[in-house]
């Protein structure tokens, strides 16, 4: 099997779920002949991480079931405001913060009379999916990440974080860019950090950075999994409540040992950085496969026994083509809707990470909202 990477496209200030606050996209995987260009220095100078604070306060309640069967979940949709007296949802997949600002909101709204709106509306714009913070500016993320929190925190919803701004990211594919060098990557996620406050939160650590460290001589791999330690470190300590989440690339692409060594050195199975691992980044595995690889991996992995998996559920209702396309494959659909209760064993939640019809750069712009490519997928 050729291994198709989980390589994702970040495109200038056109993001992921948010338009406003960050800069992101996502695509599928590149193929492994990829040429390796155009990768920005790194510097080897890390600062110590901040002392890590003891938890104060219970867990986050997301659950794993023992058992491996699945739970459906209802489409969530946005709850109104709480008051006083008021009694919450129970409902664990409407738990799952959407934030209002995204390029698929706005395309729902600015569109009232198209006849794809109906099904674009209710089957991707009305779930949560992640927010993503993928532009170096570090004046700015603080203020940026806490407006998120902040706003899933009013809700008692729980927002989905991307931090994407390691350096030699994508390894000078379509996505480089990131940090100059590994201090101002520890100091990004200072500042990153700084604005996560005190409610539940998850935090999907810099896709592809594990996976795709084959570019890195082995210098520079040690030095990016050391950056990666640090920041699960400084994360978690800023918010006890925060869950962090490593990078396992996905099923088709390194075999679990090797991913798993690789994991260990990041920091992936210390309970000080990490809450486990995640997989199928913007990529087209079926659930089941993605499934069995993540417990294979934590297996591997070792460390403590309350470690857990995330999956990108968000365009694998079809599993992945065949012929090992990335680039806005026909045929596939969207798939398994977000919630933090899989009722699986040792999967933490499904998630949608990559919004579905952003593009990958072939229905349009990389990171650009393409409403034919959203129809195909959620029809």
């Amino acid at each position: 099997m050729v291994a198709v990477a989980a390589v994702v496209t970040a495109a200038g200030t056109v993001t992921g779920t948010l338009s406003a606050l960050s800069a992101a996209g996502g695509d599928g995987g590149a193929g492994g002949g990829r040429t390796d260009v155009a990768r920005p220095p790194v510097t080897r100078s890390l600062r110590p991480a901040p002392g890590t604070a003891a938890p104060s306060s219970p867990a986050p309640s997301l659950s794993r079931s023992p058992s491996g069967s699945a739970t459906p979940e209802p489409s969530p949709s946005p709850a109104p405001p709480t008051t006083a007296g008021t009694p919450r949802s129970a409902d664990p997949a409407a738990r799952l913060y959407r934030h209002p600002d995204s390029q698929v909101i706005d395309w729902v709204a600015a569109h009232p009379g198209d006849p794809r709106r109906a099904v674009i509306a209710d089957r991707i714009a009305g779930r949560p999916a992640a927010v993503w913070f993928a532009d170096f500016t570090p004046d700015t993320i603080t203020a940026r990440v806490r407006a998120v929190t902040s706003g899933g925190a009013a809700q008692d919803r729980v927002p989905v974080l991307v931090p994407y701004a390691i350096p030699d990211r994508d390894c000078g594919g379509h996505s480089e860019g990131g940090a100059p060098d590994l201090a101002a990557y520890a100091d990004w996620i200072d500042r990153f950090a700084a604005g996560l406050g005190s409610a539940e939160v998850v935090v999907v650590l810099e896709p592809d950075s594990v996976a795709q460290a084959d570019c890195l001589s082995d210098r520079e791999r040690a030095d990016r999994f050391a950056a990666l330690a640090r920041a699960g470190r400084v994360l978690k300590a800023a918010n006890p409540k925060a869950r962090v989440y490593y990078d396992a690339g996905h099923s088709g692409w390194h075999a679990p040992g090797k991913q798993a060594g690789w994991l260990k050195r990041a920091g992936a199975a210390s309970a000080a950085s990490s809450d486990g691992i995640f997989s199928n980044v913007a990529n087209f595995h079926s659930t089941a496969d993605e499934t069995a690889y993540d417990r294979a991996v934590l297996d591997a992995l070792g460390g403590p026994a309350g470690l857990g998996a995330v999956v990108d559920t968000s365009r694998n209702g079809n599993g992945a083509p065949a012929d090992g396309a990335w680039c806005d494959p026909a045929g596939r659909r969207i798939g398994a809707a977000p919630t933090l209760r899989t009722g699986a064993a040792r999967i933490d939640a499904y998630l949608w990470v990559k919004l579905p019809g952003e593009s990958d750069g072939c229905k349009g712009a990389p990171g650009t909202f393409s409403p034919s490519y959203a129809y195909d997928l959620a029809r």
